[in-house]
């Protein structure tokens, strides 16, 4: 039965729902059955009404025949626990000093806090949705990041970031069994050693290795800029490893941006059929990404 309308579109408007409905179409049938993963960060998971867009773009590309994987962030909620316990935190070129203290924080917030929050708004959108860390299942196998610190004055030395760690393998059997009973798998960037200890990873690289690992249609990184812009603040799109090569040395890829476009390139460059930087400050950006013509982000291709 019809649920009642309260009030009749005009001729306009009708014909506006009817060409974005067409316009969605193509897109449907070229990814139905296909993965797409979606890096979930940024302001669009504290914001009430992106969070409740979010899952409900999540829910619709389920329901269409999409498979979609989110890998979370949750930096400034980590942030927020350290402050209120008292714990100062430290970051060396963008990375979190985690000590093991720091690290069973990342875990609470991370696969506790955060996971389930995300779990249950996919729920309260009408999908299926199961939360993992990468310790489930020995989903993600981690090793332990070095970081090297370049100074003029002295050699090179190897700093200890602690608990903070690299993809060394993604392990996609229980995504697997997940994704073919129609859930929608939502995994926290925190992976497991050779040694058992838990490592905090840098969510977009945990990203770019599952979207590699199951072989992914997209890759969809969401952010808080529009894009990639250039020096003139216009946003760049269709970039290849040329050109990414290219803005790198002119230096419009800079700072944060570097590792967002390198994880994102490496993931075209080993299979994944291609990468998107979106904005996750504009309501349905993953929806607009992938259903219509002009998206809203920047798209990287291998070629």
């Amino acid at each position: 039965m019809r649920a009642q309308k309260t009030m009749n579109l005009n001729k306009d408007q009708a014909h506006n729902i009817a060409s974005v409905l067409a316009e969605a179409l193509p897109y449907i049938q070229r990814f139905s059955g296909k993965t797409i993963v979606v890096k979930y960060g940024g302001n669009a998971m504290t914001d009430t009404e992106l969070q409740r867009g979010f899952a409900r773009d999540i829910v619709l590309m389920k329901l269409v025949g999409m498979n979609p994987v989110v890998v979370h962030g949750g930096g400034p909620q980590i942030g927020d626990l350290l402050n209120r316990v008292g714990k100062q935190s430290e970051f060396i070129q963008g990375m979190r000093v985690t000590d093991t203290e720091t690290m069973d924080i990342v875990e609470m917030v991370l696969g506790g806090q955060v996971n389930k929050q995300i779990v249950n708004l996919i729920h309260q959108a009408g999908g299926n949705a199961v939360g993992l860390t990468g310790k489930d299942g020995n989903l993600i196998k981690a090793t332990k990041m070095q970081m090297a610190f370049d100074a003029p004055e002295r050699a090179s030395e190897i700093i200890d970031l602690g608990h903070v760690g690299e993809v060394k393998a993604i392990n996609t059997k229980v995504l697997d069994m997940l994704i073919s009973d129609d859930f929608i798998p939502v995994i926290a960037p925190v992976g497991v050693g050779d040694d058992g200890h838990s490592y905090n990873i840098n969510a977009d690289l945990v990203a770019g290795k599952v979207a590699e690992a199951l072989n992914a249609e997209k890759l969809m990184l969401l952010t808080n800029t529009p894009g990639l812009l250039n020096k003139e603040g216009v946003l760049l799109t269709g970039l290849n490893s040329k050109t990414v090569d290219e803005l790198i040395e002119d230096g419009t890829i800079y700072g944060g941006m570097l590792p967002k476009i390198g994880c994102a390139l490496e993931a075209v460059q080993n299979g994944v059929h291609s990468a998107h930087i979106i904005d996750g400050r504009v309501e349905h950006a993953v929806m607009l990404e992938v259903f219509t013509d002009e998206g809203v982000g920047t798209l990287i291709t291998a070629e």
